[in-house]
């Protein structure tokens, strides 16, 4: 049965989406199949993330309501194990029936040997939906003092959920900025509340990639992409030393 890892953020602005596309494509790379389902209703864009924007994909929905089936699920074309699924339009996360959402992965288990959820930023009615079902939750915060009050915030509502797995990506990490600000990654985890599963350093490749619709992994082994192979190696249960 494959597993289900909702990659949340208590705040926008952290890169969440990004690392969820990274991480995903990494799993693809290493001979995965990868089911990626865009739940930020209303502020979709793992697509972009994906460098798969100008493709046609179905919305999590039409599968939902049985209009289609996931074997017609967007592949990628450069990484054919990976399928994605966008988020609906003119749809708000707290009209979606979660136990149909549940079918929907229990479908999807079935099949993949992972399913991310990109969830969107916040602890709202899509945050829970994205981490109802989760097996194992990422929860990707910044450096910055905001971003880890908000992590700190959105881990006490996971643990309140009774969800064991929980584990935390700093990201966009900045050396010379976190010197400054005299801080560690233990300090962030510290202040989070949460084991750690990764850091992600700033990247511009990340913004580039993107603009040039190209997933950030493909032709990448520097910086972010090796970072997000380094987790992705530890999800599938590797020992791999912690760095940037």
């Amino acid at each position: 049965m494959g597993e289900v890892i909702a990659v949340v953020s208590g705040k926008g602005g952290t890169g969440k989406t990004s690392v969820c596309a990274g991480l995903a494509t990494a799993l693809a790379e290493f001979g995965e199949s990868v089911l990626c389902i865009d739940c930020d209703i209303g502020l979709r864009n793992l697509d972009i993330s994906l460098g798969i924007s100008q493709m046609d994909a179905l919305s999590f929905m039409d599968i939902c309501r049985g209009e289609y089936t996931l074997e017609q699920a967007a592949v990628h074309p450069e990484y054919p194990g990976l399928r994605f699924l966008t988020a609906p339009m003119n749809c708000q996360p707290e009209h979606i029936d979660p136990s149909v959402f549940g079918n929907l992965l229990r479908q999807a288990r079935k099949t993949c040997s992972y399913i991310f959820l990109d969830a969107p930023a916040g602890i709202d009615a899509g945050f829970q939906l994205a981490a109802r079902y989760a097996d194992r939750i990422l929860l990707v915060s910044g450096a910055d003092p905001a971003s880890v009050r908000d992590a700190a915030r959105a881990a006490e509502l996971l643990e309140l959920m009774e969800k064991p797995e929980l584990r935390l990506i700093v990201n966009r990490i900045n050396l010379r900025m976190v010197s400054a600000m005299k801080l560690t990654v233990d300090d962030i985890m510290d202040r989070a509340g949460l084991p750690l599963m990764g850091i992600v350093p700033e990247d511009p490749q990340v913004t580039l990639r993107a603009a040039m619709e190209k997933p950030l992994l493909k032709k990448n082994k520097k910086g972010a992409a090796a970072a997000c192979r380094r987790i992705a190696m530890r999800i599938l249960g590797l020992r791999v030393p912690v760095e940037l």
